[in-house]
């Protein structure tokens, strides 16, 4: 079973219920594919035991054999290669790495070559539980090659916490594909509602069952449970505000360990959602 834990935003909480209720479980690998911020490992301090460079293709242009046709530019949406009326510009940090310019090329001037965008480092846990996690290199657009060389290493294995990025931009689509289930993080005010509404549209696109945990409950106002009952969707826990809490989560605790009820909280949830 794939579990994604996401949100609409940064700062809801996601990364704690993923931590902790891969923990709680004691099952399974944790993966955190928020690449341009990776912190799982911060909280769960897994042994590295391997680390794997990962790789991306952009266009290298032969200006000799280049007839500066322009259908390379033509083809490319995201302006990664650029003709002009002297020469082709590439920018490589744009490039998805479709390989389109090269196949519409007349004059077969296009190759691709490789270059590193970030790493994915797997490791241990005390308790021998696995942990991977990827880190995408500054100044670098897409994680998405990142992710996904996370999702295929851990493809076979029967229990996998995702810890996805924020927002719903091509990395979270990356990360949460082909998942049994999604736990939306969120909190009680206008702008975790407003960006949970489009978390709920993209999952129910993929035809993703979903559950949400409102985190920060008592702060901010109605309006998410008065959503969340509008759209049919299961408030799987309700987590109170607490400094305690925050506390423990800025000295990298582990929740689960410190706070007895916030581990029966995430039995709650594994228990909505794992059947045995």
């Amino acid at each position: 079973m794939k579990i994604a834990i996401l949100s609409g935003k940064g700062g809801t909480g996601k990364t704690t219920l993923a931590t902790n209720l891969f923990k709680t479980r004691n099952q399974g690998i944790l993966i955190d594919a928020d690449v341009e911020e990776p912190n799982s490992h911060l909280f769960l301090k897994p042994l590295i035991m391997e680390r794997i460079t990962i790789k991306k293709g952009y266009p290298v242009v032969n200006a000799e054999t280049c007839t500066l046709c322009g259908a390379c530019g033509d083809f490319c949406r995201y302006n990664a290669i650029l003709p002009t009326k002297k020469k082709v510009l590439v920018y490589p940090e744009l490039c998805h790495d479709c390989g389109g310019c090269q196949l519409v090329c007349p004059a077969d001037a296009i190759q691709y070559q490789n270059r590193t965008i970030g790493n994915v480092f797997y490791g241990k846990m005390e308790s021998g539980l696995s942990v991977a996690y990827g880190d995408l290199l500054v100044g670098e657009v897409s994680g998405v090659p990142i992710i996904e060389n996370l999702r295929e290493m851990t493809d076979k294995e029967p229990l996998v916490f995702i810890d996805s990025p924020p927002g719903t931009a091509c990395s979270t689509v990356a990360a949460v594909e082909g998942v049994d289930y999604a736990i939306i993080a969120t909190e009680p005010t206008p702008f975790g509602v407003s960006d949970m509404k489009l978390v709920v549209e993209m999952l129910r696109n993929f035809s993703i069952e979903m559950g949400v945990v409102i985190n920060k409950a008592g702060l901010g106002d109605q309006e998410v449970y008065e959503y969340c009952e509008e759209e049919n969707l299961t408030i799987l826990a309700e987590i109170p505000f607490s400094k305690a809490y925050a506390k423990c989560y800025a000295s990298g605790g582990m929740l689960s360990d410190e706070f007895p009820e916030f581990r029966e909280k995430m039995e709650q949830i594994l228990d909505q959602i794992i059947k045995d």
